[in-house]
This record gives C-alpha cells, sequence and structure tokens, in this order.
C-alpha cells in the first residue's frame, strides 16, 4: 500500500476534469505535490450523462471517492420508438455490458474535488504556453489570462488531463491533426426539463434512424438527459450555423413527431449543451520525457463506449502506482504505466466505433440489424444468449477490468 507523505517532487496538472481531479488525487496518495492549473475561471458543474462501469468503480474506491458517487441510473420501462408515437420493448442502460451506474460528470467531478486535500493547489484561469524539459524536469510557462501575466516554473512531471484538443499534446508532440480522428458523426447532449409527453421520468427512449437518433437516458432524481447523435460529411460546417438551426435541418423535413418534437424544443433553451464531433485520438506513445497524457486527450474512446470518466479514472490511478512503484526513474514508470494500459485502451477505442452502429445506425441496412438484435434479445427463448452478451461477452468483462491492478488485469466486484 502506498504511503502518503510529501517527496519535494511537484507535478503540473493541466485540466481540472475528471482525469485531471483523478491524477491529482493519486499523486497526492503517493506523496507529491501536483499544482492543478484549469483554462476557466471556476470551476464548472453540471455536464451530460456518464456511465461509471466497473474499471471507474474500482478506481473510484482506491481514490477514495466511490462513497460519495450514487448510481442515480433509473430502471424504468424501456422503448424504441417512431416519430408517430409508435413504441416497442427497447433497450436500456441495465441491459448494457457491466450494468454501468449512470450519473453525471458533475458528480464524479464533485466527489473528486471535495476528496482534494487542502494542500493542492489549484489556479483557474491558467493555461501553459511554453513546455521544454531536460533529463531531470520540466520548464513550463504557464500564463494568467485574468491578468495577462505568465511566470515559469518547473516541475518533475507534466500531466496533461485538458481533454479531447489538449494544449499540452499541442505543446508538446505536436498539432491536433496529427491525432484526431473523425468519425464523421456529431453529438448533442443536454438535460430535458421535464419527462418526455406520454413517457415517465425513469423510461428509456430510443428513437434510432439511418444516420441520426436521440437517445433518452433517464435519472432516478432529476429529469432525462438527451443524446442526439447524427452523421456528417463535413465537421467543419456544422460549426458555422446556429446549433439549433443545423440540429433542426438535419432532423427534418420530416414532421418530428411529440417525442422528438419534444427534444428539439427542449434544446432551444437548454443551458449546458454539449455539441461536438465525435473523434479519437490515436498516438504511437501517450508520454514523451516527462510529460504524459491522460484520458480524453491521450485516447479518448468516444462516447459511445461509455468508457471516457472510467479510463480518466482507471489511467490515472495506475499512473500513480507506475510513479510509487518505479520511485525517482519517472520515464520508466511512464513506459511501465503505457504498456500496461494501451492493450486495453486498444480494445475500447475498436468497442467504441462497433457500439457507434447501436447508437446510430449509419444505413437501412444498419438499423435493421440492430432492430432484429433489439427483438431477438426480448424473446424468452434466446434470452439467455443476450444475458451472456450482457454479463459474459468480452466488453462486459473489459469494460469491468480493474485495469490498474498489478499484472495480469483480473475482474473487479464492487458492490453494486
Amino acid at each position: 500500500m502506498d504511503v502518503t507523505n510529501d517527496s519535494g517532487r511537484r507535478a503540473l496538472v493541466v485540466g481540472l476534469g475528471i482525469s485531471g481531479i483523478a491524477t491529482a488525487l493519486r499523486l497526492r496518495q503517493i506523496g507529491w505535490r501536483p499544482v492543478i492549473v484549469e483554462r476557466a475561471a471556476r470551476r464548472r458543474s453540471g455536464g451530460y450523462f456518464i456511465a461509471l462501469f466497473g474499471a471507474g468503480r474500482a478506481a473510484a474506491q482506491r481514490l477514495g471517492i466511490l462513497d460519495r458517487l450514487t448510481d442515480r441510473g433509473a430502471d424504468g420501462a424501456a422503448y424504441d420508438i417512431d416519430r408517430a408515437g409508435g413504441r416497442r420493448p427497447g433497450l436500456g442502460f441495465k441491459d448494457f455490458p457491466g450494468r454501468p451506474w449512470m450519473m453525471t460528470r458533475g458528480d464524479v467531478e464533485a466527489a473528486g474535488f471535495a476528496a482534494l486535500p487542502s494542500d493542492v493547489e489549484i489556479r483557474y484561469a491558467t493555461v501553459p504556453t511554453r513546455i521544454e524539459q531536460d533529463a531531470d524536469g520540466v520548464d513550463v510557462t504557464l500564463a494568467d489570462t485574468a491578468d495577462g501575466t505568465s511566470a515559469t516554473e518547473r516541475f518533475d512531471l507534466v500531466v496533461g488531463a485538458d481533454g479531447l484538443r489538449s494544449t499540452v499534446r499541442r505543446l508538446v508532440f505536436g498539432p491536433h491533426e496529427k491525432y484526431l480522428r473523425r468519425t464523421g458523426y456529431m453529438a448533442v447532449a443536454f438535460q430535458m426539463p421535464s419527462a418526455l409527453p406520454g413517457y415517465d421520468q425513469s423510461d428509456s427512449v430510443i428513437l434510432a434512424e439511418p444516420r441520426r437518433s436521440m437517445w433518452i437516458f433517464p435519472f432516478k432524481d432529476r429529469p432525462p438527459t438527451v443524446l442526439l447523435s447524427y452523421h456528417t460529411d463535413d465537421v467543419n460546417a456544422e460549426f458555422t450555423r446556429p446549433m439549433v438551426d443545423r440540429v433542426r435541418e438535419v432532423f427534418g423535413p420530416e414532421p418530428a413527431g411529440p417525442a422528438l418534437g419534444a427534444a428539439l424544443d427542449a434544446l432551444e433553451t437548454a443551458e449546458n449543451v454539449l455539441f461536438d464531433s465525435v473523434e479519437q485520438v490515436h498516438m504511437a506513445s501517450w508520454h514523451r520525457g516527462r510529460v504524459v497524457l491522460v484520458g480524453d486527450a491521450a485516447w479518448c474512446v468516444t462516447l459511445y463506449a461509455g468508457m471516457g470518466a472510467s479510463t480518466g479514472m482507471a489511467g490515472a490511478d495506475l499512473l500513480g502506482s507506475m510513479l510509487a512503484r518505479h520511485g525517482g526513474n519517472v520515464t520508466e514508470a511512464l513506459t511501465r504505466w503505457e504498456q500496461q494500459l494501451r492493450p486495453a485502451i486498444g480494445y475500447l477505442q475498436g468497442n467504441g466505433m462497433q457500439m457507434r452502429s447501436l447508437f446510430v445506425p449509419a444505413t437501412r441496412f444498419e438499423l435493421a440489424r440492430r432492430t432484429i438484435m433489439l427483438r431477438v434479445s426480448k424473446m424468452p427463448v434466446t434470452s439467455p444468449l443476450f444475458l451472456w452478451w450482457r454479463t459474459r461477452g468480452r466488453a462486459a468483462r473489459m469494460k469491468d477490468m480493474d485495469l490498474a491492478h498489478p499484472g495480469p488485469a483480473v475482474p473487479v466486484r464492487v458492490p453494486a
């Protein structure tokens, strides 16, 4: 067991999201002195839904925040619907491999933030503008965007946990275009003000059509969250028009119907809307010298895999374990960290692309195949096969693996 002490080693953690907070927690546990910098002027709250699988729950337990997290997913009815109001039994998150806990991004960030020791320094409105390193440390120029000042400081380690379009990655590894892999899909996520008309707040609702879909994710204690997803042939063009106008165009010209219509109306006044392209990050190495990337900055498995929060925390947890194990040899620790983590991340990135066809079928053939799968899964004779897929298939095993366990990964058992 790692014992917290003060080693005097300083680490700069860039980003105050799930991966950044988890990294700072783990580094402090092993005696490092993390400094967190965040581009925003204050800590953000709220956010869209996330699924926390076994891999994430195991990491959260070691980070000391699992007891602060609650599965807020609702177990109501699940429906596949059409625009005219027709409905049939559908797929709910309780049917997914690993039966993930449902919550919002803000739930995990708040739990981690509350667990941060008081001696962890946090600087808001601060971004790195230059990163240079030698064998013994890293010199980072940090700019305060509030007052326009900047200063250069030295750290033993720099962790880029600053998301898909990471500043650390750009400064150290090169431009985004070298590493971002566009899927050709857009995601729009936001919270409904109330349940869909004609449905209970606890119901899961899916409307799937070729190249576009609507998913309604229910919560026990709050209105549901919407995920609208659609295909695009020109990602850059998606950002040149007002978001609401573009989304309504994509889901037209047919009449929206009551359910989709209510979601599109809610988008008009929704706060904290996620509107972004769905992309993955592919890199030959996640570290260079004493600079390392964690979470979406390094790999981004996409929201279709549902493992962003889980892999972010698991990667941070394992990073601390490897740094503790290899003592003063930071580069060796980073190498061993990546060697253990990369096979699982590679699989999960592939799974994200496979799951895309479930979330938003690209063609009528994919839609028909998805419909048949769902119908078969609800048949009493074949339901054991679906139960095996949900609990014993490779995706279920990988998403519930304890990625930070020393040696070969083993299934994690965390009380639900």
